[in-house]
């Protein structure tokens, strides 16, 4: 559920920085850009929905994304286009 559309300050973003940092060192993987805005976007959809800490964030976010795998975005096949 949305409970909040505040602002994100630059302490907000550190948090997310480091949320971020914290799943990329729990699994070991490659910094990547597109993994990077996987993680990056889903942190904020947390942020947004009233998660405000480090820990909370990184825990959802290796919860969700559990290994380098699971972030790949998937290119539309012909079929799902059709």
């Amino acid at each position: 559920m949305f409970t909040s559309c505040r602002p994100i300050r630059e302490a907000d973003f550190k948090i997310l920085s480091r949320a971020v940092q914290a799943w990329y060192r729990h699994y070991g993987a490659s910094v990547n850009d597109t993994r990077t805005q996987v993680l990056c976007s889903a942190a904020i959809d947390l942020y947004n929905d009233g998660h405000r800490t480090i820990e909370e964030i990184a825990s959802r976010l290796i919860d969700t994304y559990n290994g380098p795998d699971t972030t790949r975005i998937n290119a539309a096949t012909s079929m799902a286009i059709h």
